[in-house]
């Protein structure tokens, strides 16, 4: 199984044609015979959970059975044709928990695996309506520090519905650094303590990643993100 995610930045004053795409992308998706599932997503600002939205910014994940699927022909003559920055990550799922639309769509994965390297990270979570209040109000801490984070190399705030359903997809040097922010900086345990202590998530999902291929980047980010990536076989 393999998950693809696509960032589409649009230039300024062109963001609504990324929020139309969200409509028009649907079908063609839809009828893909490879694409087992799809997210349309818009974007927060500065790399992670942000309550601000980013109209000029907006997302494609998609699940194939084999890596040679693309997203359809169509969505990217309509990119170009907007003049789009299009950023491209093929991934392998390998680690993970947790439910996306009540579904595993990940498949089984292990909750830990010997993979070294670079590593990508999906969070996600659906917040419930009388809890939203709390998730705001804490995230704020933990958002502003996480682009400084050692080991980070890039994050995207990412999300199906403002406020409600959130998601963060980071890339990091390898699983120690990303695992250090996680569980050593004061602000992200606090985070994770309120959340199992006040219920705040109706769904929610961690999955890792092995990456696979990147386009779009300089070519100097895309080796970093690229370092140590052990074979792999089509799942």
């Amino acid at each position: 199984m393999f998950c693809t995610l696509i960032i589409a930045r649009y230039p300024k004053y062109s963001g609504v044609f990324g929020f139309f795409s969200m409509a028009i992308f649907r079908l063609p998706l839809y009828i893909h015979k490879k694409i087992k599932f799809f997210k349309l997503m818009g974007s927060g600002k500065n790399g992670t959970f942000d309550i601000h939205p980013d109209l000029n910014q907006w997302a494609i994940l998609f699940i194939a059975n084999d890596s040679s699927t693309k997203a359809p022909q169509f969505i990217y003559k309509y990119w170009r044709f907007f003049h789009c920055d299009i950023k491209e990550f093929l991934l392998q799922p390998i680690e993970g928990h947790g439910l996306w639309n009540g579904k595993k769509v990940f498949g089984e994965l292990s909750t830990q695996t010997a993979h070294d390297g670079s590593i990508a990270v999906l969070t996600r979570a659906t917040i419930k309506l009388n809890r939203l209040k709390n998730f705001w109000n804490n995230v704020e801490d933990v958002s502003t520090k996480m682009p400084f984070a050692k080991g980070l190399i890039i994050s995207y705030g990412i999300g199906e519905m403002p406020l409600i359903k959130q998601a963060t997809f980071s890339v990091w040097e390898n699983k120690e650094t990303m695992k250090n922010f996680a569980y050593n900086l004061k602000e992200h345990t606090a985070v994770i303590r309120k959340t199992r202590n006040e219920n705040w998530y109706k769904e929610e999902l961690f999955v890792r990643f092995r990456i696979l291929s990147v386009t779009g980047f300089a070519e100097n980010i895309a080796v970093k993100m690229l370092t140590l990536q052990p074979h792999y076989e089509e799942a």
